[in-house]
Parts: C-alpha cells; structure tokens; sequence
C-alpha cells in the first residue's frame, strides 16, 4: 500500500507547545500535526524554534505548556529513550556519533538486545540497509575516518536501523552534493511508502517544494502557515517569494551581481599537492591550481573525495606528502596570520560548545585584544555585541554557551569572527549550511566584499552557491583534479555533474 492509500491519522499532534529558556521563548504556543505516511517539511529562519519543537517530540526537551499526542494516545517524553519506544528518532545537526568507535558499533550502540553481539551480523545487517536506501557507507570504518558528509549518512542508518516511524531530519542534505540529495529524497519517499513518516528540517525552498506532502512555517516560535506546496509554488516551476516572505518577513532575492575579477595578480598557489588521509590511503593526488587576488575560487565534489583533506593543508591543520603551498610567494606556513578559516565542523573545530560567546569570538583574534599575557575584554564585549547586531545572531546573552545557540546562529557567529580579521586568504567550508535564505543572502554579500580585498577558496557541495559566487571551480574525485571550469562557462557547467561522478 502506497503512502497515499493510507488513512489519513495524524501520527503525531502537538498542541500548544511552549518551550522557554533563561530570556527566550523558543516556542509561543506551537500547534503542529504530522500525518501517517507523509512528509512534512519545517521551515523557519536561524532561531525560529524548528530544532526545538522536534527536540520536544523527540525526548531531548520537555515543554513547558502543551500536550502531545501519538497515534491518539497522549504521552509525556522525559528523555530521547521514550520517545524512540513510541517509534520517533531524531537525526540532528550536531552529531551524536562516538569517534572511536565504527560505523556498525555506533549504529548498534544503545539497541536493546543479547549480552554477546555477533558483529559479522550487524556490519552485514548494516550494509544490507545502506545498500537498500543509497546510502553508500563502510560498515568497518571508524567515526574519525569519515568526512562530515559521511558522519550524516551514519546517522540516517541510525534511525532506519531502529526501524522508527516518525523520522525527524534536521538539516539532512547540508552536506550532500546534488546526486546524493535525490538519492536521499529516494530514501525519503520508500520510508514514506512503506507507512512511516518524515519531518524534513531545511532551508532550501526548492527542496522543500520538490519533497514536501506539507510545509510548516515558523517564525520567532510561532506557526505561520500551513501549506501543500503546490499552493505556494510560482507559475514557472521556481522558488516560491511567498515562502521566503513568510519565513524571514521580508523579499528575498539570491541575486549577487558579482562583478568580474580585476587582476591577474596570483596569491595562492597549490603545486603538485599530496596529502595522506587518516587510514594511511593517499586522499590528494597531485593536485594543482592558483587563486588570484579577487577571486572566489571553489572546489566542488561529493564529501570524502579528499576536500576537506586538501583544505587542512593548506590551512596546516594536516602535514601534505608532497608538493608546495605558497601564499603571497611565500610557503603558507609563514603566513597563517594572514589567513582566516571557515572549517564545516562548527562545533568540533570552528568554536569551543562549551565556552562562553564573548570568548569564542577572541579565539582567533587574540593578538587584536591581548597586550602580552593580558586580555582587554572590554574590547572584545564591545567586538561581540556589535557582530552580534551586525549579523543578526539570536542571542541573549553573552555568556550563553556556543553549544545553546541553534546550528544557523553558531555558524554566523563563526562567519562574522573570521570575516573582521580582514584576511589576505579566507578559507570558507560549506559557509552557508544550516542558513536560512535570508542569512545565505547576507553571506554571499559579505563573501562578495571579502573578494575586494584578497581572495577566497571555497568548500561547498550546495550547487547553486558555487555556481553563484565562484570566478572557477575545481572538480574533485577520489582525490584527484577531475578539471577547472570557468563560471562562466556554459557548456563546462554542464559537465559538473558527470564530473562529480568521475565521468570525464
């Protein structure tokens, strides 16, 4: 029986959620209803309550107004146990993977089950359902070895292996490159088919309008509107204005009027790179290109293709086997000063979760605000308060901890932070994920100023960014330069997607 033959009962009702924390009210009286065999997209800005309604339905919060029901049946969830017995799982953004162990143990890790496990079985169980779902994964191998993209893939295997028929996805195609979103919206639409049903957190419209059987709005934690997609999709098939209004309260336009570059003048130069990956395999094979002063230069490729190994040797986070980074002419270890870094792990390389905002922000602007062994932090109170208003972060105080800003929020904190040093080179991964469309808008401007003033090498999987914003783009497979196409080249940009598959 298909998803649409079934009976429309609402799996899920929530009425009246509020949910408060110490000076915000996240949810304002939120009602919400999830239909069995559906899929119910959640949309909102950074700080709208989306994660923390579903952190609600899903055990990690308890609401402080309001009732759930399930199936008919009014429960009460004290923790994410409760809420996986009545068949909810949660997949969030952030990550609840342990890094040592491998992808098997953390899938099975927490199920109930004998005192022995026989691992052949779970390892073969696990890929008879990454096999089944396109979720193309190696059982054996260890947290630490996987791209973020790869980390994502585990926790949807997660959720599908607790066989839950409420699946909630928070941000799930942030770090997936074009192929594999509709590989992933598959997923979606068979976990829908057989009966079960998916929240889809996201602020990608297009998707929401290809994906969705309904569309949630929220804003400032309260329900704007309920839709089918149908009712808000423009005449021509594109994005709907309406919904971008609804979400952020004003029009949104993605259009960056990108000038072209205005000189020739080389200031990163990549020369026959090498870099080993973390289980001893050659991640980068040789690679080479240049950046010139003004120009936003993007490597583009399916996560685990040996990005995120390149860019951590151009940083020095990773030691390259071969070949020659220079910056400015000099080799790039003389020049980490000059360099300011956007990294795609937020919370486990960008920011200390633990610490407070205000100390977060002096991170990498320490000599800005230290006299010796001295921190002046009136100037960096000063600092904090006016990049907050600035970027528009939505929090409350400053010495709220990192990990309590929501995902969108603690990426814009990061961006603002490395946009004031005022870089010669900014490093930017993935610097739009987990955005809303108005904060996306915002960053492709500031990435735009920051091209005025040296250069700019891009990490991104979401297609339309590179395609928006990059002067060239380097495609990667398996760790090698697939090829350079100018972005302004037609015919080449058709070509991406084979590209991306190591089709030349």
């Amino acid at each position: 029986m298909s998803g649409s033959d079934l009976p429309r009962t609402p799996a899920v009702l929530m009425k009246g959620i509020v949910k408060r924390f110490p000076g915000v009210t996240a949810n304002r009286g939120v009602d919400f209803r999830i239909l069995k065999g559906e899929i119910h997209s959640l949309l909102g800005e950074n700080g709208a309550g989306k994660t923390t309604l579903m952190n609600v339905l899903s055990g990690f919060y308890q609401p402080d107004e309001g009732e759930m029901f399930v199936n008919g049946q009014k429960v009460s969830f004290r923790s994410p146990r409760d809420a996986l017995d009545h068949g909810i799982g949660m997949i969030h953004q952030h990550f609840q993977l342990v890094r040592n162990f491998t992808v098997a143990e953390n899938i099975i890790l927490g199920v109930p089950g004998p005192w022995t496990l026989n691992m052949d079985n779970v390892e073969k169980s696990v890929d008879e359902i990454s096999n089944r779902y396109g979720l193309a994964i190696d059982s054996r191998a260890h947290i630490w070895e996987l791209s973020v993209g790869e980390q994502q893939r585990v926790e949807i295997l997660r959720m599908l292996f607790r066989k839950v028929n409420i699946l909630i996805m928070d941000e799930p195609t942030s770090v997936l490159a074009p192929q594999e979103i509709e590989s992933l919206f598959e997923t979606m639409r068979k976990i829908k088919n057989e009966g079960r049903s998916v929240v889809f957190i996201t602020h990608k419209l297009e998707e929401v309008l290809e994906i969705s059987d309904y569309i949630t709005v929220l804003r400032r934690g309260k329900v704007m509107s309920t839709v089918r997609p149908e009712k808000v999709r423009e005449r021509d098939g594109t994005v709907s204005t309406e919904l971008a209004r609804m979400m952020v309260g004003r029009e949104v336009i993605l259009e960056v009027g990108k000038q072209p570059m205005k000189t020739n003048r080389v200031l990163l130069k990549v020369d026959n790179v090498s870099v080993m990956g973390d289980r001893g395999e050659l991640a980068v094979k040789g690679i080479s290109f240049t950046v010139r002063k003004g120009e936003i230069f993007a490597i583009l490729g399916v996560a685990g293709n040996g990005q995120r190994e390149l860019v951590e040797a151009i940083v020095c986070l990773r030691q390259k086997q071969g070949g020659q980074i220079l910056l400015a002419e000099k080799d790039i270890s003389a020049c980490l000063d000059s360099i300011a870094y956007i990294p795609e792990d937020r919370t486990g390389l960008g920011s200390v979760p633990d610490m407070p905002l205000m100390e977060n922000v002096a991170l990498t602007n320490r000599a800005r605000f230290s006299k010796g062994p001295l921190v002046n932090w009136k100037a960096v109170r000063e600092k904090a308060l006016g990049l907050i208003q600035e970027y528009n972060i939505a929090a409350p105080s400053l010495e709220m901890k990192a990990r309590q800003l929501s995902g969108g929020n603690l990426q814009k904190l990061i961006l603002a932070r490395e946009f004031t040093q005022d870089p010669l080179l900014l490093v930017a991964e993935q610097p739009t994920r987990g955005l809303d469309i108005g904060a996306t808008e915002e960053v492709w401007q500031s990435l735009l100023r920051q091209r005025e003033k040296g250069a700019i090498l891009l990490v991104s999987g979401d297609m339309k960014e590179v395609l928006s914003l990059a002067d060239n783009i380097l495609v990667m497979f398996r760790g090698q330069a697939m090829d350079i196409i100018s972005g302004e080249d037609e015919k080449g940009i058709e070509r991406i997607g084979p590209l991306m598959a190591g089709l030349r």
